[in-house]
């Protein structure tokens, strides 16, 4: 966490509470009230980065998802792209879908291309699912039909049958939360949301809490993937959107330090505790990008993980995070990751418990990070 006050910036560092992350930011930006000596009134803005929403995603913890979608549509999240993302692999895996298919259900609607209405809403085909959506005990919902992006009435009133009956579900629209031509990438989008939207909403709703008890009174705004800032109201309704939140803060601020060093090319590079992320920036700029890819199953191939439609800094990611754990395989082979010691225990040289070798290990050893200077001396190694 960093703070820009009247002195410049002063940072400091916390490792990741994972039972509440809002722990760790409130104990970090109360360590920068007091080394700062500035009281947390006067504090202007505080802006949060997260990798909470790619680390639902990739653990597979989030909250219990339905989708409904067109009938006939029922398996749109396995066919997919219709391809194969290696063809040459006969033992090829997919990631598996964060909705299951006994929590995939068919609605009968169906809307042309052009938005016309083809076969009308049948409401009855909604209702039938209400108890089952009770019975299930589904925390959200995401609701994906045919051409919504052309018109969106159907799921509209889709959410309204929900809402009247369920009034506490989440439901999440493909036609808000990506209103764009191709059906998989939107179901995949939307689910997304669904799936990210209960804990998301619920872990920015408690940081709020934290910081105002702790005496701030100003805005908290988000880090999009995008770079962008958003409201806690508007991140927790389309969580989607901070997927790559953390990492594309990095990007910001390291596009921020090339202007003002009037350099025009540079690559950032901004090492987490899993793995780490590479952004080419040009003329003060980082790269922008429709799209990203999430939880690839085969960490460097395109097409092996779940893809998202939202706008994002275009970066990528290499599999060797501080946290990376090395092991020797059974060919003999030095091996890193992708498994890691994360914050807890940590690598073994934080003492916290940790006992496998990790690339913060070895840099230690080597000499490149040093033992009393780490993260400005705030954590001895």
């Amino acid at each position: 966490m960093v703070l820009d006050g009247p002195g410049g910036l002063i940072s400091a560092k916390q490792l990741t509470t994972h039972g509440d992350p809002t722990t760790a930011v409130i104990a970090a930006a109360s360590r920068l009230l007091e080394q700062s000596g500035i009281e947390p009134e006067a504090v202007d803005c505080v802006i949060h980065g997260t990798t909470l929403g790619a680390n639902i995603i990739i653990e597979r913890r989030g909250a219990r998802t339905a989708l409904l979608v067109t009938e006939g549509h029922r398996d749109a999240l396995e066919t997919a792209y219709e391809n194969r993302f290696d063809q040459y692999d006969l033992a090829i895996r997919k990631a598996p879908a964060l909705v299951p298919r006994r929590y995939r259900w068919p609605v009968r609607e169906r809307m042309g291309a052009k938005g016309n209405i083809l076969l009308p809403l049948d409401e009855a085909s909604v209702d039938r699912f209400i108890d089952k959506i009770k019975a299930e005990r589904i925390g959200s919902v995401a609701v994906g039909l045919l051409h919504s992006y052309a018109n969106p009435v159907h799921e509209q009133r889709v959410a309204e049958i929900l809402r009247e009956a369920l009034p506490g579900l989440f439901i999440s629209l493909s036609s808000e939360i990506t209103p764009q031509i191709r059906e998989y990438d939107r179901l995949s989008t939307a689910v997304a949301n669904a799936y990210m939207q209960p804990l998301v909403g619920g872990s920015l709703a408690a940081l709020e809490t934290g910081l105002k008890r702790r005496g701030f009174g100003c805005p908290l705004l988000m880090v999009m993937s995008s770079g962008g800032l958003t409201t806690v109201e508007t991140a927790s309704r389309y969580p989607v959107r901070l997927v790559e939140s953390g990492p594309a803060g990095g990007s910001i601020l390291a596009a921020n330090i090339a202007r003002k060093a009037h350099i025009d090319k540079v690559v950032s590079f901004d090492m987490g505790g899993t793995t780490a992320k590479l952004c080419l920036i040009e003329k003060g700029q980082p790269r922008q990008s429709g799209r990203l890819e999430v939880d690839r199953l085969y960490r460097y191939i395109k097409g092996s993980g779940i893809p998202l439609r939202i706008p994002a800094i275009e970066m990528v990611e290499i599999g060797a995070g501080g946290g990376s754990i090395a092991v020797i395989d059974e060919l003999r082979r030095l091996r890193v990751g992708p498994q890691s010691a994360g914050s807890e225990p940590g690598p073994a040289c934080y003492a916290r418990g940790g006992d496998e070798a990790t690339v913060t290990d070895a840099d230690l050893l080597l000499g490149h990070i040093s033992a009393a200077d780490f993260a400005a001396g705030q954590i001895t190694l």
